[in-house]
């Protein structure tokens, strides 16, 4: 049966405008009715068209009637001529088909209340198309047989389209039916010619002499359909009957007898094609007449539909239906999954928003609704019929699970009117799919079960603007955004971070807008969508720096800011406001202790300590005019401090525990290796990198949106987790670990990268702050202690796949203490040295410039008087090494005594590493002893008395800048197990050194009158 598109009595159903598929048996067996519709373009015939139906005998198909239905026994000339006529005869009907009905059919004006009138001539265009193309078809036939009777021995009869291109022929035949049936159904001829009748009879009366019985009885529509169906049919019969007699002729062993087989199997399944649509679109008709009085004619079937309990089921090629009264309920059967119930005879029937089960009375009905139900299936995802016809052939294969469809969804929810298009598995929208609302939302990425989940699904969001859009760039679980992610508000703010139940939860970085009138980043928690935790903001205009805590979107708890003049203070906030006391640090190092306001005056009680040691304690508050009010006891006996008792001025350390500044950036890599580091789940825990772009987008620009990297996350685990274990020895774990942290994409690559981030927001820029060193020193070391325990925790995932365990007891604190300083750190400190370093030479900037003082007047000396002046024994002058020319005077010279060791102390500013540094001092002091050694013409250790002298003369010649800044940075970083011995012992004569230079450069200035700089020159 077939039912139109878009009838006034479907309504609106989704899924109802096709037609749907008979099987030629209006019952299968007695007692049992099986509905089945086909697609509008597989149309009925008029009840006045009968064709013969073959019967199969030995392989071949036969007509009723004699054997000898055309004159008894044929050559093969004979056959061959028969066939000449046959195709002559179809090509002239064609012809006045053509000219005399369907060329005039598209002229004839529709009713002006006709409202199907546009569809009604498509429908006739395609007909007289599919017209032309058959006749242009016969008539190559008809040129290939003539050839063939004139040039038989040129000319075989694989030659012949009608056997060498039997699929071709037999495709433009189905185009040719499609197209008829399609008008029938659509009623189109009776709609076209209505009013008309003996106009359109005298067209049809010219095809009498080419068809024969064909009656002018009945509607003008009917006369039409035979005219336009008939010749075809007849021309198939003898088709059939003149190639059966083809074959009959052909020797056994002819080449072309298998060819004439299969032309006999193709065009006999055709016929039987033919008769099966027309037989359902008598069927979909009057199944027409019965919806549109209301089923007034249902009857109680075998089959019915639980928990919808309808009263009438029907298949459709591209639906399946469920009648219930006046209410229809359409299922898209590309959207139709069928499972067999256990020991029950029922259907269990999954559609994308309802579930519904099939009931009949035995088991041989539910095989045949099986069979029935799935193979329509199966031909709607085609998207064509099957051919040879329903019913004949091998068994059906079964309908694939995983599907690719669109579908609009109806029921409440937060799919409600969205239109889904992508793949689906028993239905529900699952993998690949892009989710579309009316609203102009819209979602691209991986679905499961019916829900968005999986890696790197991109959300927009429109907002009131006209193309302004909120664009989420995150990973999904369970239909909400859950892991890492990027959203770009239409407010130009772009957030990168982590969600939890698609709310901003953990930690993420926040950056307004660059045009905003109050530019930030923050960098820091989150919980429920709101700052909260520790977090660094930075103020875009002012520069001021805040690190600290955060609860509901403002300061709260202990923090410190650091402005751009270079104050620092650290207070306690309360809804974004100071409360309590603090401490307050100017850049020329005065500290105030006490309560301020928020313009940072000291207010209420509260102690003043100056640079030069003076101390005022008292009550302080804003005086009449520009001053400070203050009542209090001044104290000027204190001694100035020493300059190295700034480090002691640190903000912070206590205020903020290092072990718990950044769970945020450490606990998804935990929970990554608790997971057992599943590759699929690499970017959701670590994050990934997207291209940036500050310029406008469009929304269809942001759906199109990709990521850097593309490559097989869960791949790239795999060989990663392979490689460490081939790398556990030191030396080979070193170079695995370097390796590792360079990566982009390694999961210890990934990590330091967000740590490097938040210690950039922190200590870096403007913002960099000497009173923040503390902090920033014990951070680094933290970091190379979680970056530790993250490579112990890949090792033991790594062996648990391998059924393996870790061979070593769990690391106590200093053991782990020394593994981090021995490989990690060294390998870890570069990424940080630069905001490091910095910290360091603000810090002890007071020092180095004592130090650059006392360089500076120690470079005047020449080499031998400043040996002298720093009371080197004559005895270990290296003056050998120095070669003079005939005008120079050896008290004269400079740079010239210990070169060699001058040149290595100068490469320990080359290293970042610790380690390396102190190895560079190791060098510098060897190539001394070894000078030494030289001079004296014997090996010789020099004592402590002996070598401190040396080494400031070295030091000296060396210049090296900010030499106190490289000194603490040793000592902050070297590894304890050099505590106590060379490199400690060096690394304090180095400090002494150090001392010495800048005393020195004071005492020089107060020198008595022979050591007159001036004079040395």
């Amino acid at each position: 049966m077939t039912l139109g598109r878009d009838r006034g009595w479907v309504g609106s159903a989704p899924g109802w405008g096709g037609a749907a598929r008979h099987s030629g048996e209006q019952r299968l067996r007695a007692g049992t009715e099986v509905t089945h519709l086909c697609m509008p373009g597989l149309a009925a015939p008029h009840p006045a068209v009968t064709l013969s139906q073959p019967r199969e005998l030995r392989g071949g198909w036969v007509l009723p009637g004699s054997h000898c239905a055309l004159g008894g026994a044929m050559c093969s000339r004979e056959v061959e001529a028969a066939l000449l006529r046959l195709e002559e005869t179809f090509s002239a009907s064609l012809a006045h088909v053509n000219t005399r009905i369907l060329q005039p059919l598209l002229l004839a004006d529709p009713e002006p209340w006709e409202p199907r009138g546009r569809e009604h001539l498509q429908l006739l265009q395609q007909l007289l198309r599919s017209s032309q193309q058959l006749r242009q078809l016969t008539e190559q036939s008809l040129q290939s047989l003539l050839k063939r009777l004139h040039q038989p021995r040129t000319t075989g009869l694989e030659a012949l389209p009608l056997l060498g291109s039997a699929d071709g022929v037999l495709q433009v035949h189905l185009e040719y039916i499609e197209s008829y049936t399609s008008c029938l159904v659509a009623q189109v001829f009776q709609q076209v010619a209505k009013g008309k009748r003996e106009h359109w009879l005298a067209q049809c009366r010219p095809l009498q002499k080419y068809l024969a019985g064909m009656s002018f009885e009945g509607s003008v529509d009917a006369v039409l359909g035979q005219a336009l169906c008939q010749p075809l049919a007849q021309h198939l019969q003898q088709y059939i009957l003149l190639l059966l007699r083809l074959r009959d002729t052909l020797r056994k062993h002819h080449p072309a007898q298998e060819l004439v087989i299969n032309a006999i199997t193709l065009y006999g399944n055709l016929q039987s094609f033919l008769q099966q649509a027309l037989d359902q679109a008598v069927a979909t008709q009057a199944l027409g007449h019965s919806l549109s009085s209301r089923l007034k004619d249902s009857q109680d079937i075998p089959v019915t539909a639980i928990p919808l309990r309808a009263e009438r089921v029907l298949l459709f090629d591209d639906a399946l239906v469920l009648l219930k009264g006046p209410n229809i309920h359409s299922f898209d059967l590309r959207l139709v999954w069928v499972h067999p119930v256990q020991d029950r005879c029922m259907l269990r029937v999954v559609t994308p928003e309802d579930e519904f089960s099939l009931c009949v009375r035995d088991p041989q009905d539910l095989v045949v609704w099986q069979w029935k139900v799935s193979q329509a299936v199966c031909q709607a995802l085609r998207g064509k019929k099957d051919f040879p016809v329903l019913g004949a052939g091998p068994a059906p294969s079964e309908p694939p699970a995983c599907r690719s469809a669109a579908y609009t969804f109806r029921t409440k929810g937060h799919l409600c009117r969205a239109t889904y298009e992508g793949e689906w598995y028993s239905g529900r929208p699952h993998g690949k799919g892009t989710l579309k609302w009316p609203d102009g939302r819209n979602h691209v990425g991986n679905f499961r079960w019916g829900l968005e989940h999986g890696s790197f699904g991109i959300y927009l969001v429109p907002k009131a603007i006209e193309d302004k859009f909120d664009c989420y760039k995150c990973h999904w679980q369970e239909g909400t955004m859950q892991g890492y992610g990027i959203c770009e508000y239409s407010s130009e703010e772009v957030y990168r971070g982590y969600f939890q139940a698609g709310l901003r939860h953990g930690f993420g970085v926040l950056d307004s807008a660059p045009q905003a009138p109050q530019p930030f980043r923050y960098t820091g928690h989150w919980a429920k969508d709101q700052r909260s935790g520790y977090g660094i903001q930075e103020d875009g205009n002012s520069g001021e720096r805040y690190i600290g805590m955060w609860q509901a979107d403002q300061r709260n708890g202990s923090g410190v800011v650091v402005t751009q003049a270079g104050i620092c203070y650290q207070s306690t906030f309360q809804a974004d406001k100071m409360v309590g006391p603090g401490v307050l640090l100017s850049e020329d190092d005065s500290l105030y202790e006490g309560t301020f306001t928020k313009d940072l005056t000291p207010e209420g009680k509260g102690k003043i300590t100056f640079p030069n040691g003076f101390t005022l304690e008292g009550w302080f508050g804003s005086g009449t005019g520009r001053g400070l009010n203050t009542q209090g006891v001044l104290d000027t006996a204190a001694l100035p401090p020493d300059p190295s008792s700034t480090c002691k001025r640190q903000l912070g350390v206590d205020a903020f525990p290092v072990e718990s500044r950044w769970p945020g950036v450490y606990g998804p890599f935990r929970v990554f290796m608790v997971a057992g580091c599943p590759g699929e789940l690499q970017e959701a825990l670590l994050g990934f990198h997207v291209q940036r772009s500050r310029v406008p987008r469009r929304a269809q620009d942001y759906l199109r949106c990709e990521r850097s990297c593309l490559e097989d996350e869960a791949g790239r685990m795999e060989d990663a987790l392979e490689e460490l274990l081939c790398h556990r020895e030191p030396a080979a774990l070193q170079r695995y670990l370097q390796k590792a942290l360079n990566s982009t994409w390694h999961p210890l690559g990934k990590l330091l990268r967000t740590l490097m981030l938040t210690f950039q927001a922190t200590y870096g820029g403007f913002g960099a702050n000497k009173h923040l060193q503390g902090m920033a020193q014990g951070e680094v070391k933290q970091h190379a202690r979680e970056l530790w325990a993250a490579y112990r925790g890949l090792l033991r995932v790594a062996l648990q796949r391998k059924g393996q365990a870790l061979e070593e007891e769990p690391e106590d604190a200093e053991t782990r203490d020394l593994q981090v300083h021995r490989l990690m750190l060294p390998l870890v400190l570069p990424s940080f040295y630069s905001e490091l370093f910095t910290l360091y030479l603000l810090l002890h900037e007071p020092e180095d410039a004592l130090y650059s003082q006392g360089i500076a007047s120690l470079s005047l000396f020449p080499d031998s008087k400043l040996l002298e002046f720093l009371d080197v024994h004559k005895h270990l002058w290296p003056l050998k090494d120095l070669r003079l020319t005939s005008n120079q005077r050896s008290s004269l010279v400079r740079d010239r005594c210990f070169l060699s060791a001058t040149e290595c102390l100068q490469k320990i500013i080359t290293t970042v590493d610790p380690r390396e540094k102190l190895e560079v001092l190791e060098k510098t002091y060897g190539e001394i002893e070894a000078t030494v050694s030289r001079v004296l013409g014997r090996e010789h250790k020099l004592p402590m008395d002996d070598l401190l002298p040396l080494l400031i003369y070295v030091v000296s010649r060396a210049r090296i800048q900010h030499l106190g800044a490289e000194i603490h940075l040793i000592r902050d970083m070297m590894d304890p197990v050099h505590t106590g011995g060379l490199y400690d012992f060096l690394l304090t004569a180095l400090e002494s050194c150090y001392e010495h230079i800048q005393k020195g450069g004071m005492r020089l200035r107060r020198l008595p009158g022979h050591w007159d700089l001036r004079d040395l020159s």
